[in-house]
């Protein structure tokens, strides 16, 4: 069992800067990839990153360079950090959590809105 609540969206400029976190509760929170996903208006849902339990990371081409997941297990947060934002990054960010065994994330926070906007 674990639940996720996002937090720090908001509306920025391009080529601005913003800091989600996702704040876990749950006593087993050390065992769970952790993942950031992002749902554009009229586009499905994607996985933008992802960290696993050894501390490997993923992105999407879209994203490298620009964006960092990281995780405080003490803190049972998980962050991500955008910069060089553009209007395609424009979406509902979503935390998601799956076990290291599953291949699909069967935990979700409830999202937060991203608008890049000048």
């Amino acid at each position: 069992q674990l639940q996720l609540v996002e937090s720090g969206g908001g509306l920025v400029q391009p080529g601005g800067s913003l800091r989600l976190s996702c704040a876990a509760s749950g006593r087993t929170f050390n065992q769970f990839n952790m993942g950031w996903f992002r749902q554009a208006p009229g586009k499905e849902r994607e996985l933008v990153t992802s960290i696993s339990i050894t501390g490997g990371t993923y992105y999407i081409d879209s994203v490298r360079g620009r964006f960092t997941i990281s995780e405080d297990n003490a803190k049972k947060t998980l962050y991500l950090q955008m910069n060089s934002l553009a209007p395609e990054d424009t979406a509902v960010y979503f935390c998601a959590a799956r076990r290291a065994f599953s291949a699909q994330y069967a935990y979700w926070g409830p999202g937060t809105q991203v608008t890049v906007s000048a």
